[in-house]
């Protein structure tokens, strides 16, 4: 078992020897990211829809530990906003939308979204959350597709941020 720092509240995170994280070291944000990216899954693989996909998410086991406000917030928020993120997204992509997993979709989605609505959280601890979130569920190399696509985004969406960092000398150019 190996420790990872998680930027979000600065805990130490306990993980398997797979490198997946285990469960009593997740923050409540990072419980509703996984949840809100199984929702979306539903969403676009199944056409579920949001409330149908909320109530089943809801029965899951370990919900009640996540932030359900911030899952409320990406689950619907992604899907209400789904054409806009979508126009955020693609001209990022080196292949058409619909070639795109619906794992890597959805993560890119939830990425964009906490970009433009979630202020509070750093833009490179909602970029570090998602490229975990697309090791661990998407396909084999998807975080890096997801990494490439949401640091692409950054600098459109958190100007201000992305910029302090560089000019701190945190980031190259």
């Amino acid at each position: 078992m190996s420790e990872h720092l998680n930027t979000e509240d600065k805990a130490p995170r306990k993980t398997t020897s797979t490198g997946a994280t285990k469960s009593a070291a997740k923050s409540g944000r990072s419980r509703a990211r996984e949840f809100a990216l199984q929702g979306l899954y539903q969403f676009l693989v199944g056409n579920n829809q949001a409330a149908d996909i909320d109530m089943f998410t809801r029965d899951l086991s370990g919900f009640h530990k996540s932030d359900s406000v911030h899952y409320d917030a990406l689950l619907y928020g992604c899907i209400e906003q789904r054409e806009i993120l979508d126009s955020l997204i693609e001209p990022l992509l080196d292949r058409k939308l619909d070639e795109i997993s619906p794992i890597e979709h959805a993560v890119m989605w939830m990425g964009a979204y906490e970009f433009q609505h979630c202020i509070d959280v750093p833009w490179r601890v909602v970029l570090n959350e998602y490229i975990e979130l697309a090791k661990s569920f998407g396909g084999t190399d998807g975080h890096k597709y997801v990494n490439g696509v949401l640091n692409g985004l950054a600098p459109k969406l958190r100007a201000l941020e992305v910029e302090s960092d560089r000019a701190k000398g945190k980031l190259r150019d």
